[in-house]
Order: C-alpha cells, then sequence, then structure tokens
C-alpha cells in the first residue's frame, strides 16, 4: 500500500535568497530520482523556512515496478554453428546476462538476452536515493564545516527521513537520519519526534513552525495588510521584499512602528530606500500615495513583547533616517553640476579612465545617437545638458551610502537646483530598466541617454576581452543589452548599431582595425542573441526566427518588426508557396557570377515574365522597406510564385550557353537578393 515519504534537511538559517531556487531544486531532483528508480508516487511538494529544506512526496510505492531489459548480443553467425549448436561468443554472452543459451532470441540476424528484473522494496533503495539527493543540492555559495569534507549551503544540524511510519536509515555529512525534527528557535521544541510522516506539518505547527511557505506568504501579507488598514494607511509591498522576509521568519508576526513626521521632508524614496533595503520594513502611505510616518516590520515570533520590538526597531530606523538627512542637507549644499568634477577620482574601469572620462564620451555618444535619431535641437540641448550631469551623483554622500539611489538622487538634486524637469528625468531615465521587467525610459532624451550609457557599458567592457561567459555576467552586460533592445522597440528608433559601436570605439581609441571588426561582430551576435529571446516571448516561431536573424540585424527595430510581419503571414494561404518559390530561387542564386541582367539575351517567354514580376515586385518593395512596411514585402515576393514555378518548368538554368546560363542565374540572384530584404527563406520549415 502506498505511503507517504518525508525528508527534512535541517540547517543552520539559509540566506533567505537561495531558498527558493533550492526548494525548487530539491523537487525537481526528488522526482528525477524517484522516477530514475521506476517508484511510483503522486506528487512531491517542497517546503523551507530558514532552517529547513524539505519534500513531503505523496503516495510513495512499495516497490519499485519490475523491469524486462533487453541485451543485444553477438550475430547469429558467430553465436551458433551452422548445425544450430551454440558457440563460446553465446555460451559467453548468455552467461554473463545470467539466462541460459536456449533463452536466447534471434532477431534481425542477431541474439538478444531478455532480462526480467524484478523490482525492489522502495525502503531497501531510499537511503541511497535520499542521500544522493542531499549531497546533489547545489547552491551559489556553499560552505565547509568542522572536519566534515562535504560542502553545503550551512552546517546540517538534524536529518528526518520517514517512509508512513518507519525510518529510512541512511547518514550525510556524520548526521544520521531519525524521526526527530526541531520546532522554532526559541518558542519550540528542541526535540520533536514524529510517529509517521503525516505528522510534519501540524507537528510542526504546534511548535511555532508554519513551515509550508506559501501558507507563511499569505499570512504575512494579511497581516501586513491589515495592519495599516487599522492605521489608516495602505501597505506598499514591494514583491520581492516580501519573498526575502518570508525566508526569514519561521512563525510571522507583524507590528507597526513609527517614525518622526519631520522625516518626510525628505524625498521619499530617501525613507523608503533605508526601510526596505537595509531593515526590510514595509513603507505606509494614505489612500492617495502620500508616505506615512509609519513602517511595518515582520518579527520572527509570537506576540509578547511586542512593545519593546518595536522601540527597537524605531530606534534602528531613527538612526538611519537621521543619517540620511545629513548626507542630504550636505549633499545639497553644493550644486549637482559642481561634483562633476569629483568623477575625476573614480576609476570607471581599468584602463578606460575615470567616470569623468566616461561623461565625456556620454556627451558625445549620446549626441551622436540623438542627431541620427533624428532628435530636434532643443531636445540635443536636453541630452547634452542631462549627459553630463548623469554620473554627478555618484559622489554624493546620499548615493554612497545609499547606492541603490544612484539616478533617483541625480533627479532630486538636479530638481533641486533649478534644471529643467527633462533634464531630471533623464538623469533618472538613464539607469532604465535596472532589472527584469522594470519600466523603460518615456523620455526621448531618456531614452537615447540610456542607450548611449548601455552601449559605453558594453563596448568598452568587451573591448577589454570581458564578455560573458556561461553563467557568468559581473557587469551586467546582458540586461543592459536587453535594456537598449527594449528601448529601441518601444521607442520605435531606426538606428544603425554598427554606427553606434563604431562611434563608441572612437571614443575610447580604438584604431586596430581587426580589433574593431571583431567587436562589431561580437556585440551584434551579443545582441542577436537577446533578439532571438524577445521573438521567442513574443510567440514568434523559431524558424521565422532563424530566418530573420541570419540577415543582416544592424537596424534592431526593423529585424523585430521583420519578425513579428512574418509571424502574421505564415498563418495565410499563399505564405507556403511563396517560402518554396523562393527557396528554389536561392539553390540556384548563389552560383550567380554577379552579372547584369540582359534581357536581349531571354530566349523564352517564361524568362521575360519573370523578369518583368521581378521589376514590378522591386518597385513595389522598395517603398516598403523604406516605411518598414514588411508584411507588404512579403506580398510583392508573394506575386513572384507563379512566374518562378513556371521559369522552371520550361526553362534550364544550368544550360551549356554560358552567356545564357549566366544571365539566368543573374535573374535569380536579382530576386534572391530583393527576398533577403525580409528573411533567409532558406531556415523557414513548410509542411
Amino acid at each position: 500500500m502506498p505511503k507517504n515519504l518525508l525528508l527534512e534537511i535541517g540547517t543552520e538559517e539559509i540566506p533567505a535568497k537561495f531558498m527558493p531556487g533550492a526548494l525548487q531544486q530539491l523537487k525537481n531532483l526528488m522526482e528525477e530520482k524517484l522516477t530514475e528508480a521506476r517508484i511510483a508516487f503522486a506528487e512531491v511538494k517542497t517546503v523551507g523556512t530558514p532552517r529547513r529544506l524539505t519534500a513531503i512526496v505523496r503516495d510513495v510505492a512499495e516497490r519499485q515496478a519490475d523491469i524486462q531489459r533487453e541485451h543485444k548480443g553477438p550475430s547469429i553467425n558467430i553465436a551458433f554453428t551452422p548445425d544450430g549448436q551454440p558457440t563460446k561468443a553465446a555460451l559467453g554472452f548468455a552467461r554473463s546476462q545470467g539466462v541460459d543459451v536456449s533463452q536466447l532470441v534471434r532477431r534481425d540476424n542477431y541474439v538478444y538476452a531478455i532480462v526480467n528484473e524484478e523490482g525492489k522494496d522502495s525502503c531497501l533503495v531510499l537511503p541511497t536515493l535520499l542521500s544522493d539527493i542531499i549531497t546533489s543540492l547545489s547552491f551559489p555559495k556553499s560552505m565547509r564545516w568542522a572536519d566534515i569534507d562535504m560542502r553545503f549551503v550551512r552546517p546540517i544540524r538534524w536529518l528526518v527521513a520517514l517512509y508512513g511510519e518507519q525510518v529510512i536509515d541512511f547518514s550525510v555529512a556524520g548526521i544520521a537520519s531519525g524521526r526527530i525534527t526541531r520546532g522554532h528557535r526559541f518558542l519550540g521544541s528542541e526535540a520533536i519526534e514524529l510517529q509517521r510522516a503525516d505528522d510534519y506539518i501540524d507537528a510542526l505547527a504546534a511548535n511555532y513552525v508554519m513551515v509550508d511557505q506559501d501558507q507563511r506568504r499569505q499570512v504575512i501579507r494579511r497581516q501586513v495588510t491589515d495592519l495599516a488598514a487599522a492605521h489608516g494607511g495602505v501597505a506598499k509591498i514591494d514583491e520581492d521584499l516580501l519573498e526575502e522576509v518570508l525566508y526569514l521568519v519561521e512563525y510571522p508576526t507583524a507590528l507597526c512602528g513609527k517614525f518622526a513626521p519631520e522625516y518626510l521632508e525628505l524625498p521619499a524614496a530617501v525613507i523608503i530606500t533605508p526601510m526596505q533595503e537595509h531593515q526590510r520594513y514595509f513603507p505606509v502611505t494614505t489612500v492617495d500615495g502620500k508616505l506615512m510616518p509609519l513602517f511595518i516590520t515582520v518579527r520572527d515570533g509570537g506576540s509578547d513583547y511586542l512593545d519593546i520590538v518595536r522601540q527597537g526597531n524605531e530606534r534602528v530606523l531613527k538612526a538611519r533616517l537621521a543619517d540620511a538627512r545629513f548626507f542630504f542637507e550636505e549633499d545639497k549644499k553644493t550644486k549637482l553640476a559642481d561634483k562633476v568634477e569629483k568623477l575625476k577620482t573614480v576609476v570607471f574601469q581599468e584602463g578606460l579612465g575615470t567616470m569623468y572620462d566616461k561623461t565625456l564620451r556620454l556627451q558625445q555618444l549620446a549626441a551622436s545617437i540623438g542627431r541620427a535619431a533624428g532628435v530636434e535641437e532643443a531636445d540635443l540641448q536636453i541630452i547634452d545638458r542631462s549627459a553630463y550631469l548623469a554620473k554627478a551623483d555618484l559622489v554624493t554622500s546620499m548615493v554612497t551610502e545609499f547606492t541603490e539611489l544612484q539616478g533617483v538622487m541625480g533627479k532630486e538634486y538636479a530638481r533641486i537646483d533649478g534644471e529643467k524637469p527633462a533634464v531630471a528625468e533623464a538623469i533618472f531615465e538613464h539607469y532604465l530598466p535596472r532589472f527584469a521587467g522594470d519600466a523603460l525610459p518615456q523620455t526621448s532624451a531618456g531614452a537615447i541617454l540610456s542607450i548611449a550609457d548601455k552601449l559605453d557599458n558594453i563596448v568598452a567592457t568587451f573591448s577589454r576581452g570581458l564578455m560573458p561567459t556561461g553563467s557568468q555576467d559581473p557587469f551586467a552586460l546582458r540586461r543592459q543589452a536587453l535594456g537598449i533592445t527594449n528601448i529601441l522597440i518601444q521607442s520605435q528608433l531606426h538606428l544603425s548599431l554598427t554606427a553606434m559601436v563604431n562611434k563608441a570605439m572612437d571614443l575610447i581609441q580604438i584604431t586596430a582595425a581587426e580589433q574593431r571588426r571583431q567587436l562589431i561582430a561580437d556585440i551584434s551576435e551579443f545582441f542577436r542573441v537577446r533578439l532571438k529571446g524577445l521573438l521567442n516571448e513574443n510567440q514568434v516561431r523559431y524558424d521565422l526566427i532563424d530566418a530573420v536573424l541570419a540577415k543582416d540585424i544592424d537596424d534592431i527595430y526593423a529585424t523585430w518588426l521583420k519578425g513579428l510581419a512574418l509571424a502574421k503571414v505564415s498563418a495565410e494561404e499563399g505564405f507556403k508557396p511563396t517560402v518554396q518559390a523562393l527557396t528554389r530561387v536561392n539553390h540556384l542564386a548563389s552560383k550567380s557570377t554577379g552579372q547584369e541582367i540582359r534581357p536581349q539575351l531571354f530566349s523564352t517567354a517564361s524568362e521575360s515574365e519573370l523578369y518583368a514580376a521581378y521589376l514590378k515586385a522591386k518597385d513595389s518593395i522598395a517603398p516598403a522597406v523604406e516605411q518598414h512596411d514588411y508584411q507588404a514585402v512579403f506580398k510583392a515576393l508573394a506575386t513572384l510564385n507563379q512566374p518562378i514555378d513556371k521559369f522552371f518548368d520550361s526553362v534550364m538554368v544550368m544550360v551549356e550557353d554560358e552567356a545564357i546560363r549566366n544571365n539566368r542565374l543573374a535573374l535569380l540572384h536579382a530576386i534572391d537578393t530583393l527576398a533577403g530584404y525580409l528573411a533567409d527563406f532558406n531556415k523557414i520549415v513548410v509542411v
């Protein structure tokens, strides 16, 4: 009869940011290992707190499934003599498989041994299986402890392994498995004996451990929301912060603290950042979004002595806010523009000068991109001023203390200094997007400046040979390239990637022709991968993506539009014959010698008709490409279907007459070139 399986790995407190990945990994490993071991189960659920990683598996079978294995042996001619007697080869093969030679099966001119393997009791398989799961877990950072020859995220202190009521005996890192778990570090029992796996959640709940993270999340959200409402406000719940707090506590209890209303004179970000990033507090706002002098925190424990805990948190936040106010007032004593000179003391990257040097590059690169984008003179002035001030807040006391506020404080100080609102906004927006799902710049100046800043980072870092490899991307270049791509698409900017990279290389004084060529190739490929991911996320078919990306992607936004256009026309009736016709053309077009088409050499009506259709399609495609209407480009190419088919049905292209052959190849090459404005149709799969 199936029983539930429990595996709990008890540890010292695990970093909160490691927990989601560890629980998912534990779930995946449990499913994989049980499946590989042929042990049937219904469902794997993983739960956890800072001190434990737990897998609960429902309805685990008592025995492995039986299995029949087929092993291929020597050929029949080698296994048996002409009169049917087994040879030494057959006898040896049968012996190695544990079967009698008479049981060998003859098929496909070979002999096979059919071996029936009876499943073992699950309790005999589970010790090794569970031990392997624990030692297979990996973490961003692991540690050793005592004299244990093992690495794990934190020292293992206890192990629980129960199959129904039975303990699964094994040991890891010197810790033997058993049925003893532990409650809350301060409120619960140090030793909780579980009679069976099904008792786990209730036994821990009775000892102040809410082990199911989904339940804890709901409780924390409800407590924080209700507590804010009880004080007449609305809790500002950041989902990333909630996820972190979730794995900092085993028994959550929310409490509300206060701070002096005078601190509300500071910019909201100056208050919220110490709360969220340093203290893990939830800010509280009024219904219309104004910050209130309140915060909500979540303690790991019950409701006893909440006043003492509240007072302690209030004292800590008061000190943080006092520091913030001091830094803010000190920063205001000099204008943001006066701080630019101090950037000469801040290194950008080794061998690439200071942040002041980067500022000067940023001004020139942003101006170049702005002009290429057709930005008006007034906006170019905004871009120039924003670029000059963009990095100045890096040397302010506020950003030195709270690095998360870069850009935010630049905007605030620019506003205080009386800079134009557009300049202040662009200073903030040039850091966008800062993370996956973050907002994109909404102003023209912000978009141009963001592209320039990120592109300078990419080109400068690539020039030093520090391209991302595998999972390593210390300069977050993938995120920045993706940010540029998204900005170009959202802002509908048709800009040349090559031209922008060339300008960036000029500014960091890369002069070697081979290095420049290689950098352009590497960076183009880097962006190609980002664009492929975005098109895939937008449900564009893989072969259509490959077809579009096989061509020049210099205009990233245009390439994006081509992908969307192909995805749309691929559902139309004429798509398949068009692709097939253009593919036939491509197969011969590569043999062209590059000569011009000479209509006087046409010897059949089908040649003249195809040439006329080509000229008409060319006249339609030119303005469509100019307007980036790639559906219209495809429709123009579709008009060539019948003329192409008729041409191939009535004409032999590779004739002996060299002049006629080359002329026909030139016509096909011209059509293939026309199709190349949209995609490489050879990459498209049609069935």
